[in-house]
């Protein structure tokens, strides 16, 4: 028997986010009836700049970028969310709207929860309010070390970094890319993207075929990768303990 859409969503929980699988059981029971399961597919832009958001979203098995556009149409990926937060932090930190843009880079499905139910929950105070504070400060972390990265490091070692941080995010070792959207996100030319992701699978790194890439060895990618990798990891791990543990090996 073939499993269908249908079963496979039905095998999605709220728990596989690991933001919401955090909460303590006072506020589940608050939250849970609240959250809508959407798909988000490869491309969607869960919002705009300037957007005024109404939803946040926790994404379970999906990948969203945040990213950047200049006026001449060109962009670069700031940060990138997964399984450990969610999108829409400006809802609960007074601003609304963001200057960045959403995209789906790893197609999947999230929880969706109402602006009004957000703000309500994080109004009280306690555990929601400060999960999602430290949330907030991880992701400013790893927004901070990408600007440092995009400036002072090598298209190689931005690959790997970005690869790593793919992974963590997607509990895999399969990432569904062209090479064309990563050169859109880490804000270079293809070219250089696929010289690198050449390199990497000439050592045996990964293995790379239309738009498929399989990390075949961890440990070398992550001794590959700049510091960047190794600060953005250790900070979220202090920040979020309930993260399942990975192993860092530099």
């Amino acid at each position: 028997m073939h499993e269908t859409k249908a079963d496979k969503l039905a095998e999605i929980s709220p728990a596989q986010n690991y933001l919401l699988a955090a909460l303590p059981a006072g506020v589940k029971q608050r939250i849970y009836p609240q959250l809508e399961l959407v798909k988000i597919p490869l491309g969607k832009s869960l919002y705009e700049s300037g957007y005024a958001m109404q939803h946040a979203y926790f994404p379970t098995d999906s990948i969203v970028s945040l990213l950047y556009v200049m006026e001449s149409g060109a962009s670069a990926e700031i940060s990138i969310v997964g399984n450990e937060g969610l999108l829409g932090i400006p809802l609960f930190m007074g601003g609304r709207s963001t200057p960045s843009r959403a995209i789906v880079q790893s197609a999947g499905c999230a929880y969706q929860l109402h602006e009004k139910g957000l703000q309500e929950e994080f109004n009280r105070g306690g555990d929601f309010h400060n999960l999602l504070l430290r949330y907030t400060q991880s992701l400013i972390t790893q927004m901070a070390q990408t600007a440092v990265c995009n400036r002072h490091h090598t298209i190689d070692q931005q690959l790997c970094r970005w690869l790593l941080l793919s992974l963590d995010r997607l509990g895999t070792n399969t990432l569904n890319m062209t090479q064309e959207l990563i050169a859109n996100m880490l804000g270079v030319r293809r070219e250089g993207v696929t010289e690198a992701a050449g390199k990497l699978q000439r050592a045996g790194v990964i293995e790379y075929k239309r738009g498929h890439i399989v990390v075949l060895d961890r440990p070398r990618l992550e001794e590959l990768s700049c510091e960047c990798y190794a600060v953005v990891k250790r900070e979220t791990d202090r920040l979020l303990r309930y993260l399942p543990s990975r192993a860092l090996h530099h």
